[in-house]
Formats: structure tokens, sequence, C-alpha cells
């Protein structure tokens, strides 16, 4: 696989079994993508556990010039294998998370029936030792080096990559792209629901900022824990970033705001409901309004260009249809402005 000779940046894409088909093994690499194929708490759509590997199969179909960054085909990014193991265990529970998701959406309480309190503890209990077989992975490859990242499945897998950065005794922030604040508590019981992924985050005293982008679908609880933040918490919702565009300001001038927020090292957690519904149709909880990709790529960009460095990064909420691969087709592209946007960070 690291046979150079072997890729052809302006050839056909080669299904090389690694992301993008860049002839890269772990070792080699500089930027390693953890997949989680796990959506086994998403509340709504389903499918997103099956992410990591279509974008794997729609990666090979990009071309790979980029104008911020030279000889971007060279970029070192491995991905590593995706768990099977760990596919089936998610498939197990979503029949069962299904009917009990439905079950509380017909009034009934998270834990009125035996069977319901049962499978409560064992998706926890799952999600634990997901969270710590990626904190240990995350902090492997720090040791050695490298920039871990995540590719989801739910927004909920991050956080072991999130705790690993906070046990190495680093000070960052977090940049999250989203439509969801995901500040809930123990969302429907899960406590590590999707919803929940920032609201366990925060509890890593080294994440000292989380500057959130694009939300429009919030609780009124969340928008309480974010006004009572003291500041850690800055959100940039998105009918006031809308507004502001009415009312004449650019997205640079909007973008400049953002990236003042965030300190010198950041972590970026691109759930790609963060974009317009028309860009990812079947991710788990679309929403109206949000970004195009290229608003996105280039806040991300951005942050790079101001001196910034990118620590590490998650993309989530990926879900395709048996109709066609355009939900896939623009998640391996905003995948791939991740990569970029790190790789140019990493050589700076």
């Amino acid at each position: 696989m690291s046979d150079k000779t072997s890729f052809d940046p302006n050839g056909v894409g080669v299904a090389n079994g690694n992301i993008f088909g860049f002839p890269v093994t772990e070792k080699e690499a500089d930027i390693v993508i953890i997949p989680m194929p796990w959506d086994a708490t998403a509340s709504y759509g389903k499918g997103t556990s099956r992410g990591p590997e279509q974008i794997l199969e729609a990666s090979t179909q990009l071309d790979f010039y980029h104008p911020d960054l030279p000889k971007a085909y060279e970029t070192k990014v491995f991905m590593t294998p995706i768990s099977q193991s760990g596919l089936a265990l998610n498939d197990r529970f979503e029949a069962q998370t299904a009917e009990y998701i439905n079950h509380l959406e017909q009034g009934g309480k998270e834990n009125s029936k035996r069977e319901h309190k049962a499978l409560l503890k064992e998706i926890n209990a799952v999600q634990n030792e997901m969270r710590r077989q990626i904190k240990e992975k995350a902090l492997s490859l720090i040791k050695e080096g490298k920039i871990p990242a995540v590719l989801g499945g739910e927004h909920s897998v991050p956080l072991g990559l999130l705790e690993a950065f906070h046990e190495t005794g680093l000070s960052f922030g977090v940049l999250q792209l989203d439509a969801h604040a995901d500040l809930r508590n123990a969302y429907e019981g899960f406590e590590q629901s999707h919803a929940s992924i920032f609201f366990n985050a925060l509890k890593f005293n080294r994440l000292e900022k989380l500057v959130q982008v694009g939300i429009r679908d919030v609780a009124a609880s969340e928008v309480k824990l974010v006004e009572e933040s003291n500041g850690r918490v800055k959100t940039f919702y998105d009918w006031n970033i809308k507004k502001a565009a009415y009312q004449g300001k650019t997205w640079a001038q909007q973008v400049a705001e953002i990236i003042a927020e965030l300190p010198q090292k950041v972590y970026i957690s691109y759930d790609i409901d963060a974009l317009h519904p028309s860009l990812c149709p079947n991710t788990g909880t679309p929403v109206p309004g949000g970004f195009q990709l290229e608003e996105l790529s280039y806040l991300i960009l951005e942050v790079v260009n101001s001196g910034r460095e990118i620590i590490g990064f998650d993309l989530c909420e990926v879900a395709n249809n048996d109709i066609d691969d355009w939900n896939v087709n623009v998640g391996a592209r905003a995948l791939w402005s991740l990569v970029v946007a790190t790789e140019k960070s990493r050589r700076l």
C-alpha cells in the first residue's frame, strides 16, 4: 500500500481499502481516522452506522487537487478497519431501541418496563466500552505524534477522542458545526446519547471553550446551559447568522467573529446536519436551514489561516438511502475538507 507509484492523482480512484484510496499504512500516516459504526441511540432516522463504510466506498470518486494545499494528494491519512463485530452489535440493538423510543413517544416512562431498564443498562455499558477503546487508541496515536480523528456513526461516538485530549493535559477548544446543541443530560435515558455529546464533554476541564455554529433546533434547557456557562460555551445560532447576513454582514465577517472565540488549539466536531438538508436528507435528524458545504469548508480553513492548530476532528451523522449515494458523496467531501485543513495545520 505504501508504494507511491500505485497512486495516480490524475487517474481513476483505486479501492485499496484505505480512505480516498491513498497508498498509506497506519504506521506511515500523519492523520489516522477511527471509524465507529454505531447509531443505536439515534432517536429519529437510522442508518448512520453504515456511514463509515459508505464514505470509504465513495471517497475514491473524489479528485484531490486543492487550491489551499499544494500536493494535497500526498497527505498521509489512514482509516483503521471498520469493526464488523461492532456493526453487528449495533444492529442487534437497533430494533430494541426503536421499540423503546416509540414507547417514550407514546408517553411511556424510561424505567416503566423491566426490559427497557435492562436495555438502557446494556447499551450504556457498551458505549462506555466503545468510549474506552477509542480513548486508548487515540492516546496511543497522539503518543506516536499522529493526529487522531473519528468517523461516525451517530454523534455520541467521539466522546472517547475528546476524553483522550483531556487526559493529555492539553487545554483546547471545540468548534462544533451542528444543527443541534447536543447539551442534553442522558437524553431518553442513554448516558451517552447523540444528543448529549457536549453535555458530557464539558465535564472535561481541559476543554476550555465550546464554540457552536449553526444551532437551530434546541431545547430551552440547552439555551439556559449556554447562558449560565460564564462564557465557556459560545453559540452562534443559525437564526442570528441568517439575520446578520440579511442585514448585510458577510460570511467572512461572521467567520472572523467565530474564530475570535476559539483558543489556540482547536478540535473540530462536524455533524453533517449543520449543512442544508438538501445536502444531507438522510442524516439522523435533518433540520431546515443550515449551510452550504463551501461555507463550512471556508470556516474550517480560516481556523488554520488564523494561526490556530487543529489537533483532531470528527465527522458524524452521515447516512445514505437506497436510491442514490448523494449523502455520502457530500459526506466524503466534508471529510476531505477536514483532512485538508488538518494537513495544512500540521504542515504549518
